[in-house]
C-alpha cells in the first residue's frame, strides 16, 4: 500500500510539474502581443505582478509571520526573482524571440558557479565545469555568433540581465540560509514557499509601481485586441492568461510538485519550460528557430541541467529554481525549491 501510495504521489507530482512548466512557458507568448499592441514592457510586468499579488493577498496574510522572520529573503525575492527577472525578460522579448530570451536566461546556473568559484573561491566539480562549457557553447549556436549576432544586442543583454537577477537571488538566499536560526539559536524551519511567493509578488509590485508608473499607461489598450500571428485576440484574455495561468497557477502547481517529487526531478521537468516556450512561440507567434539554434538550445539545456545538478547547495533556505520566464530556466534549486523566478 505504501509503495502504491508513493507511486501515485510521484505521478501526481510529475503531472503538476508539467502543468507548471507549461504555465510558466506561456508567459512570454501571451505578453509579447500586448507589448507589440502598444503596452510598455514594464507596464505588462506591473499588470502581471500586481494582479497576481492581489490574488495572493489571503496567502500573504496567513503567512504574515514571514515579515518578521525573513524580511531580507522576502525583499530579495521580490526585488530580484520577481521585479528584476520579469522586467528584464519582458523587455528582452520586445526585441528578440521568446525562445532565444529564455535560453539566454539558462546561463544562470553557469553564472552561479562562476560566483562560487571566483568570488567565494570555493572549488567546483569537473561536471559543473563541463556544464558551463556546454551552456556557453550552446548559447553561441542559439545567437548564431558566426553570423555576427543576428539578434538585437540590447535584447540579448536584457535577457542576460534577467539571468543575473536570478544569480543575485541565489547569492542572497545562500547567505540568508546560513543565518536561518530562531531566537533560541536553533535552526529555524524553512519558510513556506507559497508564503515567500506571495510576499515576493507584493514586494515586486511595490517596486514596479515606482519604476513603471502605471498611472501613465494607456489603459484603453486593454479593451482592444492584440495580434497573435495574424489572429486578433482580446487583450484582457491575454492579461488573464499571464496573471492567472502563467503566474498564480504556475507557482502553486510548481510548489506542490516539488513537495511530491524530489527537487532534482522537479528541476529536470522545469527544464522543459524553455522547450515549451519555444514551441508555443513557434506555433502561436510564428517565431521560427533554425536547426543550429534548436541544436544549440538542446545543448544549453543539457549544460544548464549538469551545472544545476553539480552546483553546491546552500545549507538552508531557498534558492530560486527555474529560470523561465523562468528566465524562470533550469536554475539552481535549494531546500525551498518551490521558489522560482517567474517568467
Amino acid at each position: 500500500m505504501q509503495a502504491s501510495s508513493g507511486f501515485q504521489g510521484r505521478s501526481a507530482g510529475l503531472g503538476l510539474a508539467l502543468v507548471s512548466a507549461f504555465a510558466f512557458g506561456g508567459s512570454g507568448v501571451a505578453a509579447k502581443p500586448l507589448i507589440e499592441a502598444g503596452l510598455d514592457p514594464l507596464h505588462v510586468v506591473w499588470l502581471r505582478v500586481a494582479g497576481a499579488a492581489v490574488i495572493m493577498l489571503p496567502v500573504a496574510w496567513r503567512h504574515r509571520n514571514l515579515v518578521r522572520e525573513r524580511p531580507v529573503l522576502l525583499a530579495g525575492f521580490g526585488l530580484f526573482a520577481v521585479a528584476g527577472v520579469q522586467a528584464f525578460y519582458f523587455a528582452s522579448i520586445s526585441r528578440i524571440p521568446v525562445g532565444v530570451a529564455l535560453l539566454v536566461e539558462y546561463l544562470a546556473p553557469a553564472l552561479v558557479l562562476g560566483w562560487v568559484r571566483f568570488v567565494q573561491r570555493r572549488p567546483v566539480t569537473r561536471a559543473a565545469a563541463v556544464g558551463v562549457v556546454l551552456a556557453v557553447g550552446g548559447l553561441a549556436c542559439v545567437v548564431e555568433v558566426w553570423s555576427g549576432l543576428k539578434f538585437d544586442l540590447l535584447g540579448l543583454l536584457l535577457a542576460l540581465g534577467a539571468a543575473c537577477c536570478q544569480v543575485g537571488y541565489f547569492v542572497l538566499s545562500d547567505h540568508g540560509g546560513q543565518d536561518g536560526r530562531d531566537g533560541g539559536g536553533k535552526h529555524a524551519e524553512p519558510p513556506h514557499p507559497v508564503g515567500v511567493i506571495a510576499y515576493g509578488l507584493i514586494v515586486g509590485a511595490a517596486v514596479l509601481t515606482v519604476v513603471a508608473r502605471p498611472w501613465g499607461m494607456d489603459w484603453s489598450l486593454l479593451g482592444g485586441s492584440a495580434g497573435m500571428n495574424g489572429n486578433e485576440v482580446p487583450a484582457w484574455l491575454l492579461l488573464g492568461w499571464i496573471v492567472l495561468l502563467a503566474t498564480v497557477l504556475a507557482y502553486v502547481t510548481g510548489v506542490v510538485s516539488v513537495r511530491l517529487l524530489s527537487p532534482q526531478v522537479a528541476g529536470v521537468v522545469a527544464c522543459l519550460e524553455a522547450v515549451i516556450a519555444t514551441g508555443l512561440a513557434w506555433v502561436l507567434l510564428g517565431e521560427h528557430l533554425s536547426a543550429p539554434q534548436l541544436i544549440g538550445g538542446f545543448v544549453v539545456l543539457t549544460g544548464a541541467f549538469i551545472a544545476q545538478s553539480a552546483a553546491p547547495k546552500p545549507p538552508s533556505g531557498p534558492v530560486a529554481s527555474g529560470v523561465g520566464t523562468g528566465a524562470a530556466a533550469g536554475a539552481v534549486e535549494g531546500e525551498l525549491s518551490g521558489d522560482r523566478a517567474p517568467h
